[in-house]
């Protein structure tokens, strides 16, 4: 095992698929200076600094897509994608589609998401469920050092558009990587704790405040699963469901705000199809409907911590 941060391992996972196949390239704001290794192994043909033009960035891979090459583009903050929504949604997600499968379109968009940096409203903004309900368009969002590697080369190797969105609060946190070749299949859930009373479900780094609160709970005499989404689509349903169905209770945690978040579809698919199964309501701890501010202290108000899930599993468990 290796020790490395989610930032080493995103390195890593595109320097071995650069290796691995030459159609592999990267461009995007700084990405040649920030990554500088990569750009010294592999030059400025596949490495390159681009403008700060997301809209002409995000159209450029597109068409590298469509004739075969497999570009991942970093669009720095997720905020800045939505002057790539037409490259994005509206040509990588359908082209597949409208050409009756004559194209494949092999394209990762790499954003920066979430607090942490106190980056401010207009750099930190969790849009991930916007792409969620964009037809043709894959999602990904890993909590750990080992699936930033291991989702990244499942996601380059895809011939499908990928948003891979990088939480920005655990972009510098250390955690073990698998040394050599390994994937993580795209669609794949984690169960991060296995428990019977209550289901947690979260990605990014409210998986990692889901498992403080499991603690906190498993002292309390309570035993919480927490399962780490990984990919919110595909979305493993079944992982979800068999959960639910074994505590019949579920809480949703993401630091999206809360309108039409990925808690609420999956909300809606517990009810639909584990209604039977469940003990009490179903419970989401967000975000709230609101821009996130720029102070740390506030920013960290702002997303859901460890103790407003133990109070949310509380008063689900009376």
């Amino acid at each position: 095992m290796l020790t490395l941060t989610p930032y080493e391992a995103i390195d890593q996972a595109l320097a071995e698929e650069m290796r691995r196949d030459p159609t592999v390239l990267m461009f995007g704001e700084g990405v040649a200076t920030k990554r500088r290794a990569l750009s010294d192994e592999f030059g400025g043909q596949r490495v390159r600094n681009t403008p700060l033009a997301e809209a002409i960035i995000a159209g450029t891979a597109v068409g590298a897509a469509a004739t075969g090459l497999r570009p991942v583009v970093d669009l720095l903050f997720a905020p800045f994608l939505c002057y790539a929504m037409d490259a994005i949604v509206n040509s990588a997600g359908k082209l597949r589609y409208v050409s009756g499968g004559q194209f494949a379109f092999p394209l990762v968009t790499l954003a920066m998401t979430g607090g942490g940096w106190g980056v401010g409203a207009q750099h930190n903004h969790n849009v991930e469920a916007w792409f969620v309900h964009s037809p043709g368009l894959k999602v990904v969002m890993p909590s750990d050092a080992a699936d930033f590697k291991g989702l990244l080369k499942t996601a380059i190797r895809d011939d499908n558009p990928v948003l891979f969105f990088v939480d920005l609060g655990l972009l510098h946190t250390p955690g073990e990587v698998p040394a050599g070749e390994f994937t993580v299949p795209l669609g794949q859930a984690a169960v991060r704790r296995e428990g019977d009373d209550v289901t947690l479900v979260a990605y990014g780094k409210s998986v990692a405040a889901c498992q403080q609160a499991a603690r906190t709970l498993a002292e309390q005499g309570r035993a919480a699963e927490v399962i780490d989404l990984r990919t919110l689509k595909p979305l493993d349903e079944a992982t979800i469901l068999a959960s639910v169905r074994k505590t019949g209770r579920l809480v949703l945690v993401h630091e999206a705000s809360r309108p039409c978040g990925v808690g609420a579809e999956i909300a809606a698919l517990v009810a639909e199809q584990a209604h039977d199964a469940l003990k009490a309501p179903i419970v989401r701890v967000t975000g709230p409907d609101a821009p996130a501010p720029a102070s740390f202290v506030l920013e960290q108000a702002f997303t859901p911590q460890a103790d407003a899930i133990v109070a949310a599993v509380q008063r689900l468990l009376g």
